[in-house]
């Protein structure tokens, strides 16, 4: 694998296609390859939310589901290969289940605010949820595993409770409300 990365500019890709894993070249704007960008841009924000201050295990947690979204990423980059499995999934579920226990039932609608963390949680969710639009468009156009979409269902639904519980950990109090009356400055 050392070679494989040797040349990052090989010019291959200036007539607009790029090449899957498989060798097979499909257009930049192709659905493969919009769900493959997704799921990078979300590997990225994730990234960035680990600059922040993060408890200890949730920041392990984090790498984990990193590496789980270089795998996607794998797996949607070669047709028919699979790499995200039920227990990645499970995993998640049992996280989500972990994190949710302490937290207070909602009430209300949150804002994507609070601390720095809680609201790059919520950047990262945001984009968890149209890598998860983009494969679900994917699997409608091409036969694909169920696991991707699946596990990106979950993730969004984990980086939503990580926001409330990382605006606990910054000690702001919690979850910024939506007012529904709040009285907002609108020119007639």
């Amino acid at each position: 694998m050392g070679n494989r990365l040797s040349k990052i500019a090989t010019r291959t890709g200036d007539n607009g296609t790029t090449g899957l894993g498989d060798g097979s070249r499909v257009d930049k704007d192709a659905l493969r390859v919009h769900a493959m960008g997704d799921v990078d841009e979300l590997n990225s924000h994730i990234g960035l939310l680990l600059c922040e201050d993060l408890p200890p295990a949730l920041r392990e947690e984090l790498i984990s589901i990193q590496h789980d979204l270089f795998d996607m990423g794998g797996e949607l980059c070669i047709p028919g290969y699979t790499m995200i499995h039920d227990a990645q999934v499970a995993r998640l579920d049992a996280l989500l289940a972990k994190y949710n226990a302490d937290l207070p039932p909602l009430k209300e609608f949150i804002l994507p605010a609070g601390s720095r963390a809680a609201s790059q949680s919520h950047v990262c969710r945001t984009v968890c949820r149209r890598a998860e639009r983009t494969i679900v468009s994917l699997g409608k156009a091409e036969k694909m595993n169920d696991n991707p979409r699946q596990y990106m269902n979950r993730l969004s639904d984990l980086l939503f409770v990580l926001s409330r519980v990382l605006n606990r950990h910054a000690g702001g109090g919690g979850d910024v409300l939506w007012e529904k009356d709040r009285v907002r400055d609108i020119e007639s």
